[in-house]
This record gives C-alpha cells, structure tokens and sequence, in this order.
C-alpha cells in the first residue's frame, strides 16, 4: 500500500520500508511520528479513502542537506557577495502506511555444509561429465631480429 503525504510544503509519494528526507521536524532520533495530512492513498491500482489512512514513520536522524551557494555580483562595481546555506531536514523511514505494518525480511538460516568438495556432474547416462580444459597458454614475445654479420 502506498500513500501521497503532504510535510514541509512539500508532497511525497511513501510506501512502508521508505526512507525518505524531509524539513525539519521536531523530536529526537529513534522516535516514532505520525504524518497526518495524507491527500491519496492506494494499493495497486484502487484508490482508498485517505481521510481513514495514517502513516508512522520513525526519525532516522536530524541533519543538515547539502550547501547551496548564494553569490551576487554587479558588474563593474567591484561589488562581490557569497554566502553558503544548509537547510536541516529529518531523515525518515515509514513504518506503516494505514493498518499494515512493515513486514521484517525473512532471515535465510544456513544450512549446513555436507560435503566440502563441489559434486561433480553427471550426463544422461550416468557417467561422469568430462573436465574442462584448462586455456591455452600464450606463446612466448618472439626475439628481435639480430643484425646479419657481412
């Protein structure tokens, strides 16, 4: 399911398991918010009612984006000004979108190791494939050609 969240001034389209980087927010790392002006929400093809859809997120981190350079100049007035900005923003991973929570990957158990050497294949009829060849070497440089004594 996914859902069209407006924060900041600006629309993001978020899904559960998103990260996503938004202006900034309050409250510290490791908390968890709720984005409550949703304007769309679906899953698949159909459209829900978005007024019954709540989004949780989680605050990843507080940070700073990246510098914007603000220069101004006029020509042939000798009038030069820069300036660096850097807006904060909150980095976020959306936990949920409506009722279904995100769903935590499956972890693959290893199975043991039975036997250490590769099996080796076999054909049709039962008999063992033949071995690969080995590449051909490369023939060595060839030696200049000596002067001819006369």
């Amino acid at each position: 399911m996914f859902a069209v969240v407006r924060t900041g001034g600006k629309q993001y389209r978020v899904a559960a398991g998103d990260k996503i980087a938004v202006e900034k927010l309050a409250g510290e790392a490791g908390d968890t918010i709720t984005l409550g002006d949703v304007l769309l929400a679906g899953d698949g093809g159909t459209v829900a009612d978005a007024a019954k859809v709540t989004v949780s997120a989680e605050i990843i981190a507080q940070a700073k984006s990246e510098k914007v350079v603000v220069f101004k100049k006029r020509r042939r007035h000798n009038y030069r000004r820069k300036q660096g900005h850097r807006q904060q923003m909150t980095l976020l991973r959306i936990l949920s979108v409506g009722d279904e929570p995100k769903k935590a990957a499956p972890k693959k158990e290893a199975a043991p190791k039975e036997d250490a050497a590769p099996a080796k294949a076999e054909t049709a009829s039962g008999e063992a494939a033949p071995a690969k060849k080995a590449p051909a070497k490369k023939a060595p440089a060839k030696k200049a050609a000596e002067p001819k004594a006369e």
